[in-house]
């Protein structure tokens, strides 16, 4: 099946201790969900399937209406034709590989299922497990039945609920490429709920980021994860470094202003509609950050920061660096970094950081 069609979300659920508000559109190929545990995506999810019943408001796919509050339309799970791969995956313990996939062909010609069912453990490289029962496969395989199983009912939407959770990094990518060329043959929206930074940029074409229910940014995921402005977005995005700053200074000629984090260390960072006196806050990657065992001289980068590091901790094979110079900030580094610079505790070091690396955030 080709498909062309947009989703379109707006409606409104009251879930514990908010409402969720949701209004977006999804257009064909991948929009990536992500959010904090709790947001409310999976319970968009569900009211989407319609699993769950929105207090109010209209879902639409193409020219077709599966719920409107108003008019009183609520069409079934089954004649909504979605395909929804749950968090737990769902699959039948007693059915094999095989007869999981065929579960939903049902009301189709045999032969056509046999066929159906075929391209989809050949697509999904699991004909080996053709005869085999979940609990005889590993996670990985059983995520792919799980998706083959969804996806031979050529789905007009795809719902996917975390399906790359608990999967090691070759499963993962095994699966990235799988999606990737299903998406690109069927061209169906595909909802996406992710915790993961590496599968947004990895299948993203547009984020919806969701926190306490409400939608609070969404666009590419170069412009909501790599450049947010949004304190919560960058918090979710990995921005290491969110810190208190004053404007100090304008510089409207170069496009840049100085602001102060503390009262000896000061930031230039990029021009924006803000008067001297307005306090912000700046998102600062650590990963953005270089540091240096010597004061550096001959740099583009306007910012250099004298510090000194008061601890060391190693997350995998990844060092971060605690640095305090005013105000304490994390730097990211390699192993190897660490080794070759000696990198000890109480060791002066200076931190460099461009000024285009340094986001200002509304709270």
């Amino acid at each position: 099946m080709m498909g062309t069609s947009t989703l379109s979300v707006r409606m409104t659920k009251r879930v514990g201790r908010f409402t969720l508000d949701a209004n977006f559109e999804a257009q064909p190929g991948f929009t990536i969900l992500f959010g904090a545990s709790g947001a409310g995506k999976t319970t968009l999810l569900d009211c989407i399937a319609g699993l769950g019943k929105p207090d109010a408001g209209r879902i639409v796919i193409g020219d077709a209406c599966v719920f409107d509050s108003e008019l009183g339309t609520d069409v079934s799970v089954q004649a909504r034709k979605f395909g929804y791969v749950f968090q737990d995956l769902a699959l039948f313990p007693h059915l094999t590989a095989e007869e999981n996939i065929r579960y939903g062909l049902a009301r189709l010609p045999g032969e056509e299922q046999a066929s159906r069912c075929s391209g989809m453990l050949q697509a999904f490289r699991i004909e080996h497990l053709r005869r085999r029962r979940p609990g005889e496969i590993s996670g990985g395989e059983r995520q792919r039945v799980a998706l083959a199983r969804t996806l031979v009912t050529d789905p007009r939407v795809l719902l996917l609920d975390e399906p790359l959770a608990a999967l090691d990094a070759p499963a993962k990518a095994a699966l990235i490429a799988g999606l990737r060329a299903w998406s690109q043959a069927h061209r169906v929206p595909i909802l996406y709920v992710t915790h993961s930074r590496e599968e947004v940029f990895a299948l993203g074409e547009q984020v919806v980021v969701l926190d306490q229910g409400k939608v609070i940014a969404q666009g590419s995921p170069h412009e909501v994860m790599t450049a947010p402005r949004i304190e919560t977005v960058a918090q979710l995005a990995g921005f290491e470094n969110i810190l208190d700053a004053e404007v100090e200074s304008i510089h409207e000629d170069r496009g840049t202003m100085t602001c102060r984090l503390s009262a000896r260390v000061d930031l230039e960072t990029p021009l924006i509609r803000a008067a001297v006196g307005t306090k912000l806050r700046v998102g600062i990657r650590a990963g953005d950050i270089l540091l240096a065992t010597c004061a550096p001289v001959g740099l583009s980068a306007r910012n250099i920061i004298r510090g000194r590091i008061v601890a060391l901790i190693q997350r995998d094979v990844i060092m971060m660096a605690r640095v305090n110079c005013g105000v304490e900030m994390e730097v990211q580094l390699t192993l190897a970094a660490r080794d070759s610079l000696g990198l000890t505790e109480g060791k002066e070091v200076w931190l460099v950081v461009k000024t285009h690396s340094c986001h200002l955030l509304a709270e």
